[in-house]
Formats: structure tokens, sequence, C-alpha cells
């Protein structure tokens, strides 16, 4: 089974799947090889990465606390923080990262599930990347239902430093991990990765970790880049991901992944 990241691995700089990616990818999966985006996206990201492919794959989203089936548009599984956990974790992270801003991910029964809204933020609340999909609420109404993810933003700090003052005070009652070093965190419930959520997927598909090659280029890419059985970091990693990884390909915008699967399959 080849699983990999999104963002900064499998597409490039211009959030593309290349030509030459694509034609890797319809080689593996000619091939029959199980193929699965494990990604920190949520569900409702996907359209673009599938539309690119031209195929839609079993899809590991919210690092791991989502396991979701792209091409029925259905959630099969999602493991989510509870209201208590995500109010005290919110009190702690205002007290030891003052001036941070709140947000919670949660899921509906499909990507699309106009039943949920499923990105909602405090007013201090600012994105680091471009979201179309928040809805604006009250700070007690981030906390008041269960998420798949916190989200904890603070401009101007890095995503490293917040993770080190806060991982000691959460301890085991949340994960903690961070896709981008611009002062962005996000906490999923204790033990839920992208190695626990590509772990349920292998089980599904009856594949042995040691027969899985994954891509990733940051933190919350570790633990699947460990568990795999050939973990590859691409050259634009962040250095955790690359001192986890069996081996460091080219750039996301070099066409890494494609070359690293053209070995095998083309």
């Amino acid at each position: 089974m080849v699983a990999t990241d999104v963002d900064g691995t499998l597409i490039d700089h211009d959030e593309r799947v290349t030509a030459r990616t694509k034609a890797a990818v319809d080689a593996l999966i000619g091939d029959g090889v199980p193929f699965v985006l494990a990604t920190g996206r949520p569900p409702r990201w996907i359209d673009p990465v599938v539309d690119g492919l031209g195929y839609a794959p079993l899809c590991v989203c919210g690092n791991g606390a989502v396991i979701y089936d792209s091409a029925t548009d259905r959630v099969l599984a999602s493991m989510t923080l509870d209201v208590d956990t995500l109010s005290w974790v919110a009190d702690l992270a205002e007290e030891a990262l003052p001036g941070c801003g709140l947000a919670a991910e949660r899921v509906g029964a499909s990507a699309h599930d106009a039943v949920t809204p499923q990105f909602v933020s405090s007013p201090l609340y600012e994105h680091a990347w471009l979201n179309p999909d928040d809805t604006t609420v009250a700070r007690s109404e981030v906390v008041d239902a269960p998420a798949i993810k916190m989200l904890i933003r603070l401009p101007g700090a890095r995503s490293s430093d917040m993770r080190t003052v806060l991982a000691p005070l959460i301890g085991e009652r949340a994960d903690i991990t961070y896709s981008t070093e611009h002062g962005l965190i996000e906490l999923s419930a204790p033990g839920v990765t992208k190695a626990s959520g590509l772990s349920i997927v292998a089980q599904r598909l009856g594949v042995e970790a040691a027969n899985i090659v994954a891509f990733g280029d940051m933190p919350n890419d570790v633990p699947m880049l460990t568990m795999a059985g050939h973990g590859v970091a691409m050259a634009n990693a962040h250095a955790e991901a690359k001192e986890a990884a069996d081996e460091v390909a080219e750039s996301n915008s070099d066409d890494g992944v494609a070359r690293v699967l053209e070995r095998w399959w083309i």
C-alpha cells in the first residue's frame, strides 16, 4: 500500500497534482496497489486532490481522526475530542499562550454535510491559510460540541515552540502536532495520529505495516513515516520528518513522490 500526505508532499507549490505524479499513481493503481491519502485536511478539502488525480481513494483525514471514502463521499469512522477535554485544553492554552485564538474542526456523515458547521472559530482566531468555510462563533461555542481537532493559533509564534509549551501541560489527554511553523498547533484525541488512522485503513485492506510506503513532510507525518515499512520524507521536509524517514526524496515541486514510485511501477 502507498500512503501519502497532500500539502508539501503529493502536490506542488501551486497545489496541483503534476502530470508525472498522476502517471505514477495511475501505474500503481493499475497494478492493484492500494493508494491512500493521509492528510491533515478535513474531508471537505479532498475534492481538488481527487480531481487532480482522476481517482477517488480512501483517505485518512484530520491527522488520523477521520477515515473517509472519497468515492462515495462517506465518513466511515471518526475519533473526537470530547467537550470536557476541549474546554480544559482551551483554558490551558489561553493561560499558557496569551493572545491565542481557538478553532474546532468537526465532521458530519459526509464531506459536504450542510447540517454540521464543520469549522468554527473564536473571534481571536487568525487563519494560517485561507479558510472560506469558517464560521466565527463565541469562544464558548467553539468547545460546546465534540471535535476531530482543536486548532490553537498564535500569530508570530513558531508552532514548535507552542508545542513545547503545551505538551508537558496536556500530557496524555490529547495528541499535539503541527503541519506548519506559522503559529498553529492541532490537537486530536489521545493516540490519534496519521499512523493510527492508516492502521485502520491497512487492516481494512488486509495490508501489513511492513508493506506500506508512506510519504510526508511535516511533524504530523512522523508517526506515519515511522510505522510504515518504508517512510519517505521530501527534500523540503521539516527536520523531524527527515529524521523519522528511511529515505529523503526530491521536493514536492520536483515530483519527489513520483520519482520514488517510478522505481516500482513505471
